[in-house]
């Protein structure tokens, strides 16, 4: 933009948003990308942004998904989580809802689908277990949940950063910390011998540094995976 020989700049993301607000679009643009360092191979993420659902009237809708699943003690948690978290999620959520309460169904739904996937895949009786964070975008919606430690960070046109998962680390969480020693565990660090204690705090039994998970049946009751869901809007 100039005015009479002289420059002015206006930010891009406020052009954005009143480009937006002239459009009045249903739905945002999205685009992604992924990248992926791992030497265990016990690490997945899962891209879906043409989810496609039935809504009340028999109509069909599409929501965006995205998650991660970080793996530990093997990948088989991991792996199956990616394999069915999603139409756990999906099954919990009543049939024929409108957008309005379909998104309002979506984070109990997510607890389910965490419960149902941890309970199912326990099963199995393998001890492997994963954090997962997962996040669905419908429309201006964005909802997300997690367990255990991978991050979900939200930048907004403006610069301004939200975090919309939780650290579900006992080393980050007194709330954490005291409901595992108020079910009967304990919580400490590494003891090597004699009074020396060494690494990040853990669960006991099973030593587990995180708190929430799916899978991890070795470590037991205290370890659970019921995830912190957050639900924003984001235009």
């Amino acid at each position: 933009m100039s005015s009479k020989g002289e420059h002015l700049t206006v930010p891009f993301s406020v052009l954005r948003n009143r480009e937006l607000a002239n459009e009045k679009i249903e739905r945002p643009e999205i685009s992604h990308g992924q990248a992926c360092q791992s030497k265990k191979w016990e690490d997945f993420t899962f891209l879906k942004t043409e989810c496609q659902r039935v809504v009340a009237g028999d109509d069909v809708s599409t929501c965006s998904v995205f998650a991660i699943f970080d793996g530990h003690n093997g990948s088989a948690a991991a792996i199956y989580s990616k394999e069915n978290l999603l139409n756990n999620v999906l099954a919990a959520i009543p049939s024929d809802l409108n957008r309005d309460e379909w998104v309002a169904a979506l984070p109990r739904a997510l607890v389910a689908g965490f419960v149902k996937t941890d309970k199912d895949f326990q099963e199995k009786a393998q001890t492997s277990g994963t954090t997962v964070t997962f996040m669905i975008i419908e429309g201006w919606v964005l909802t997300v949940a997690s367990v255990g430690d991978s991050r979900c960070i939200l930048e907004s046109a403006e610069g301004e950063i939200y975090y919309l998962s939780a650290d579900h680390r006992l080393e980050c969480s007194v709330e954490e910390r005291e409901r595992i020693t108020a079910s009967g565990g304990e919580v400490g660090r590494l003891n090597t011998g004699g009074s020396t204690e060494i690494g990040p705090l853990r669960c006991w039994p099973g030593g587990l540094c995180l708190s929430r998970s799916i899978g991890d049946l070795d470590v037991g009751e205290f370890i659970v995976p019921i995830p912190y869901v957050k639900q924003v809007k984001i235009g």
